[in-house]
């Protein structure tokens, strides 16, 4: 690959995991000198085969607005989404030599639960949360750490890998910037911004349904609703759309998935042996 060619690809990537904060540590890197993000912010190239088939010169133009000497990143959980993007790993080994890749955990059992929130508001998942586990499998295999960072570090090597947890992101937010932008090489003091510490709030999202952009977001169809339904009625349509209240897992449930999560932290702390801070997202773990 050229010099031209790689001045146009990303230096680091934020791979993962989903509802683990991505969004927020993308947000507070892109608001920095001297760092640039895509936009979009997931683009998901290396996972998504209709985004892959657009081919290397559509992925790199989304870092042509870099300006020199920018250290540029993307943010893309669907790369830690085994087993449902299997090719992700052996793409981006074609065209990245070592790329910095930071990985966001958080309690997996929580992790679960915001995600079956997002599912549930966008309408994918139907079925109640300890249901969902069954139907929806990915709810559990997403957040295996070990098993969907351990590809990485096998080819790519342990030591370009950060692993940063949403708990320790939420107790000491400028820390966890200021670690992530020294492991990209990122030099100039960063500073996190606090309007852009909460993005991505799937709780606080309407549930979707087919033809929604047409029939919610449309800017003509809102002013009909406004002119034709009493407000007293549209918020009761609104909250019957709404999740509540969080929901939470029975207590077999929670045995049985603290059981898989034990077992995949064993090994997460084999492949990241120095990393002690990690327990702080698995608190059913004896120490």
């Amino acid at each position: 690959m050229t010099a031209r060619s790689q001045d146009t690809l990303p230096d680091f990537i934020i791979l993962g995991a989903m509802k683990c904060g991505t969004s927020t540590m993308a947000a507070q890197l892109g608001a920095q000198a001297g760092l640039f993000m895509t936009d979009p912010k997931e683009p998901n190239f290396f996972s998504d085969d209709p985004v892959f088939a657009k081919g290397m010169g559509w992925y790199q133009s989304l870092f042509a607005d870099a300006a020199p000497g920018d250290l540029k990143g993307e943010a893309s959980t669907h790369y830690t989404k085994l087993p449902t993007y299997p090719e992700t790993l052996s793409r981006m080994s074609q065209v990245l030599e070592a790329p910095k890749l930071i990985y966001m955990i958080r309690d997996p059992l929580a992790r679960a639960v915001s995600h079956y929130i997002h599912e549930w508001t966008m309408g994918v998942i139907t079925d109640p949360l300890d249901a969902a586990l069954d139907s929806h499998p990915e709810l559990i295999s997403y957040g295996c750490y070990a098993r969907q960072i351990a590809p990485y570090a096998d080819h790519f090597g342990a030591d370009n890998i950060l692993i940063l947890s949403l708990e320790d992101m939420h107790r000491a937010p400028q820390h966890s910037l200021q670690r992530v932008c020294d492991f990209i090489g990122y030099t100039a003091p960063p500073v996190w911004i606090e309007e852009k510490a909460r993005t991505n709030a799937s709780s606080e999202r309407i549930r979707r349904f087919p033809l929604h952009g047409l029939l919610i977001d449309n800017v003509i169809a809102q002013a009909l609703r406004r002119a034709l339904i009493p407000q007293a009625l549209r918020d009761r349509i609104r909250k019957s759309r709404q999740m509540t209240e969080r929901p939470s897992l029975s207590p077999e449930n929670v045995a049985r998935l603290q059981q898989v999560f034990t077992k995949d932290y064993a090994e997460l702390r084999r492949l990241f042996p120095d990393r002690p801070d990690l327990d702080i997202c698995y608190p059913f773990v004896a120490s």
